[in-house]
Parts: structure tokens; C-alpha cells; sequence
């Protein structure tokens, strides 16, 4: 099940509708042979390679003219190891169809991204995140990966077999090669309690480093124009649970969260000049909620209003330095931003291409609604980022290339190193790869 809107004449679009590409043709593979046999057939005829999971991402990293593999058939658990306490899932898989199935076992993932429509694989590969202080990125607890390269042989990598790729590969841009399966890090089902409240934008900024340290799951959304954030504290519980209400959430996470704020959206694309007066009703329409649940449902919310993003991550020292800067920026500026700008972080890893790589991290996210002129925005914002050594968001919309990323991350020569030996022809490669990695 694809959220991407299979457009006439074989256009893809992905889901935020900003691009479109219309490949020279498009398989489903049932199996990773019929997949590796798609790819050797495609180098016979001189096509470029790309597999595209839901379409969630904002940059053109899963576009092409060549081959367009959907992974929609190879989806569902291989297997799962009650003693090393891992699942082996094929790529396709969504994740919200992943946490289902892991809750019936009886089991988790320790940490998730708050959107669950994207294919595990497409999720990893972009390095999707939620928020924590201990817990990182989906593709952080990645145990073991298989991996069909450009001469279409399948490499399994893991921190014993092909160390090199693994250490890539988890966050690999499908630059790499095609993932066709991952073993994924699991433990027993757990708890969590969520605290929802209200809190004055300079008091979250005050009080940021204390939030972050008593919480493992911190988070905030600010409201451009307003003084106002609404926070969310996420940590574990020894029950007993207590969902939220059928008709409460529906309310709050249906009508409020994505009926009344696509209305208000509307209005405020229809006449900027309302926006601001409708972000103080927004940033007061959500009360103060406390809710335990299983993580799925506690991490993860729906999100039918379509949007664009860009989201950076800076060093966590420097997260409340750009956030007064982003406010300074959108108050001098007349921008009128009717979406709003949500806050989370991350620990340092070891992926190489991961944002937080090598560095305790928080991200920045600003979005717009779908079809509002973003660039003025983002620019300034992006500015904002950058002068803080930000490293954007592989999936969300920005404008770096491998000159200014191969300033910020240590080991991107080892990573486009890796690529020159996997995909000498450049297989892989398209127009985003080409900018951010180098030709």
C-alpha cells in the first residue's frame, strides 16, 4: 500500500506532491533474486537504479528516469530471535504494519519516528528519528542488513560480517545498493507514560537542558508568532495503562490536530495575514493531556495535513541559540508561518552519514503547508542552521552539497569511498545523489 499518488503516464510523485519524476519503468520484485535479477538487467541496459519506498521524503532521493523498484511485495517478518532479541524484517514492510505485528509478539522497538506510514527500509535509509535522550534513530538499532549491490550480488553486513558497509549502509541514501531486508533490535513490550502540556516558549528555552536530562523522550512544538509551545515528555511506566479516551483522541488527535488545522491552514493560504491571530487559537486548542500507553501509540501520531519540511540537527549545546534566532528571524521578517516548529534530539552514534553522528544532536524542524510558497522560509531559516554546523535532513527539503556535508561530517570520504567500490558505474546514482555526495 503506497501513499504515493501513481499519477497518468507513469508519473511518481511522492507525498508532500513537490516532486515528480517519470521513470523508463517500474517493477515489483516478489523476491531479493527476482530484485538482484531487475538490477543486472537494468546495468544490460544502461538504466539507473532506484528503489522507492512511500514517497515520504520532501527531496527528490528516491527519483529517477531508469528503473523505479517498488517494495511493496517484499513486506513481513522473516523471523524473529527470542534470544538475541531481534526481528529480521524484509524492506517493503511499513512500519506501521511492523509495530502491529511486533505488539502481537509481544515485543517493541525501543524508539520510533512519529510518522509510521514510510516502508522500514525507506524510513532507515534517510535516517528518520523521534526524539531521546538515550534511544536514537530507527536505523541506530539496526543489527544486521542485506544488501543487493550494483553487480547485483547480495552482500548481508552486520558488525562481524562486511563491518565497512554496515557502518554505511544502515543510513546509505540508496546509494549504496538496494536493502532488501533488515534485523532490527527489539525488547519486550513496555509502557509508556506521555505528559502533554503547554509551556511558555522562554521557559522551555531556560529550562531546555533540565527537560531534556529528566526526560527520555523530550519534545516540543512552537508556535511561530506566540509565546507559546506545547511539550511532550515521553518515559517508561510501570502501568497501568491508560489510553486515551476513544472519543477524546479522536477529537484532539482527528478533529483538532488534522480537521480544524487543514481549515485553518486553508484560511491562513487563502489570507496570510490571518495566520498569526490563528496560531495564538492553535497554540491554545490542545490542552494539557497525560496518557500511558504501548509505545506505537504513544510515539506515534497521524498526519493527514500535507506539508513540506526542512529539518536540521545541531549540536544540542547550540539548540536554543538557534531557536532564538529562528524567532528573531520570523518576527523581523513579515513571514507568516502557520505550521509549527517542532524540537526534539538525539544521542551521538557511529552511522556515518547518520545527522547524529559523533555528536549530541537536536533537530530543528520547520514546515509548511502544501501548496504555500516555503523558499523565503526555509532560506533563512536554513541560514540560521547552517551557521551552526547543521546537517540537514537526508529526506527533507534543503539546499547543501557534498562540499558544504563533507565539511560537517567527519567520515563522508569514507562513505563516498565505500560507494566508489560498490558502485563504480554509479548505478545508483541521480540528480540528489549526485549534488550531495559528489559526481
Amino acid at each position: 500500500m503506497s501513499s504515493t499518488a501513481n499519477g497518468k503516464n507513469g508519473t511518481w510523485r511522492n507525498w508532500g506532491g513537490n516532486v515528480s519524476a517519470r521513470p523508463a519503468r517500474e517493477v515489483a520484485p516478489a523476491s531479493v533474486d527476482e530484485l538482484a535479477a531487475a538490477v543486472r538487467r537494468a546495468a544490460e541496459d544502461g538504466l539507473r537504479v532506484k528503489a522507492v519506498g512511500t514517497g515520504h521524503s520532501f527531496t527528490s532521493i528516491a527519483a529517477t528516469d531508469g528503473l523505479l523498484i517498488r517494495p511493496h511485495l517484499l513486506t513481513g517478518i522473516r523471523r524473529i530471535d527470542r534470544e538475541n532479541m531481534t526481528v529480521t524484517v524484509e524492506a517493503g514492510t511499513p512500519l506501521k504494519r511492523l509495530n502491529v505485528a511486533l505488539a502481537r509478539e509481544g515485543l517493541s522497538l525501543t524508539n520510533m519516528g512519529d510518522i509510521m506510514e514510510q516502508t522500514v527500509s525507506g524510513a532507515t535509509s534517510t535516517g528518520t528519528h523521534g526524539t531521546g535522550r538515550d534511544s536514537a534513530s530507527i536505523a541506530a538499532q539496526i543489527k544486521g542488513l542485506e544488501l543487493v549491490t550494483a553487480d547485483g550480488s547480495v552482500l548481508t553486513c552486520s558488525e562481524k560480517e562486511n563491518p565497512d558497509v554496515f557502518a554505511a549502509a544502515r543510513i546509505g541514501l540508496g546509494a549504496l545498493g538496494v536493502v532488501t531486508a533488515l534485523t532490527l533490535a527489539v525488547e519486550p513490550v513496555f509502557l509508556l507514560t506521555a505528559r502533554e502540556e503547554p509551556m511558555p516558549f522562554d521557559r522551555v528555552l531556560a529550562d531546555f537542558e533540565e527537560l531534556w536530562a529528566e526526560n527520555e523522550h523530550f519534545e516540543f512544538y512552537w508556535f511561530p508568532h506566540t509565546g507559546s509551545t506545547n511539550t511532550k515528555r515521553n518515559n517508561r511506566s510501570a502501568g497501568p495503562e491508560r489510553p486515551v479516551p476513544q472519543v477524546r483522541g479522536w477529537i484532539e488527535d482527528e478533529l483538532l490536530s488534522n480537521g480544524v488545522f487543514q481549515v485553518a491552514n486553508w484560511v491562513g493560504r487563502a489570507v496570510p495575514a490571518t495566520i498569526p491571530a490563528i496560531a495564538q487559537v492553535s497554540s491554545k486548542a490542545l490542552s494539557a493531556r497525560t496518557y500511558t500507553d504501548i509505545p506505537y501509540k504513544v510515539f506515534t501520531s497521524p498526519r493527514r495535513v500535507r506539508f513540506v519540511e526542512m529539518e536540521y540537527a545541531v549540536p544540542r549545546a547550540a539548540v536554543t541559540d538557534a531557536l532564538r534566532e529562528l524567532r528573531t528571524m520570523v518576527d523581523r521578517s513579515g513571514l507568516r508561518v502557520s505550521f509549527p516548529v517542532e524540537v526534539r534530539t538525539a544521542p551521538a552514534d557511529d552511522i556515518t552519514l547518520s545527522t547524529a553522528s559523533g555528536r549530541d544532536t537536536a533537530y530543528i524542524a520547520v514546515h509548511m503547508f502544501r501548496g504555500t510558497p516555503y523558499q523565503r522560509y526555509f532560506t533563512a531559516a536554513e541560514r540560521i542552521f547552517t551557521a551552526h554546523e547543521g546537517r540537514p535532513h537526508w529526506g527533507k527539503i534543503h539546499t547543501r552539497d557534498a562540499e558544504y556535508l563533507s565539511g560537517v561530517y567527519p567520515r563522508f570520504g569514507g562513505f563516498t569511498a565505500l560507494r566508489d567500490r560498490l558502485d563504480p558505474d554509479r548505478r545508483f546514482q541521480n540528480d540528489y545523489l549526485r549534488r550531495v555526495l559528489g559526481a
